[in-house]
């Protein structure tokens, strides 16, 4: 019995050593059009994957997606209240400096305004609203005291 066995465990073993050796070896070739084709391919169907995978929306027609997030009154709201602005002014009363609802009231909303104001705010100054000297901010970037101005002159 244990004869049997060994001679089947054998035969076995023998079969599958010998099936892989009876096959002849297939010979692969391949050149560099071939893989630049593949790849080519690859990229291609990676593609046309990622914009099926978009959703088809007309940006242009809609406006989504092109506004910025948040109104200017609110941006510039924000950034006073994140400055020390309100160390010397307030939305309805003077103290320090002016009111925001008084500078307003003195300059109309417009670009040339808010470029000048903006300006004013990042160098400071003194003269226009009385002896108290306005305290520069050379911190700010022209764009966030354009925000603040925009806020400021909302305010009317």
């Amino acid at each position: 019995m244990k004869n049997s066995l060994l001679l089947l465990t054998l035969c076995a073993g023998l079969a599958a050593c010998g099936s892989e050796s009876d096959k002849p070896a297939a010979k692969e070739t391949y050149t560099l059009a071939d893989e630049a084709e593949t790849a080519q391919d690859s990229t291609t169907g990676a593609n046309v994957s990622a914009v099926a995978r978009q959703p088809q929306v007309d940006t242009n027609a809609t406006k989504i997606g092109t506004t910025p997030t948040g109104t200017p009154a609110e941006t510039g709201a924000k950034l006073i209240a994140g400055s020390d602005c309100t160390t010397c002014h307030r939305d309805n009363e003077k103290l320090l400096g002016p009111a925001y609802k008084d500078i307003a009231a003195k300059y109309p909303n417009t670009p040339a305004n808010v470029t000048m104001l903006a300006k004013k705010i990042i160098t400071g100054g003194s003269g226009n609203w009385g002896e108290v000297a306005m305290t520069p901010h050379p911190g700010l970037s022209q764009k966030d005291a354009e925000e603040m101005t925009r806020y400021i002159l909302s305010l009317k």
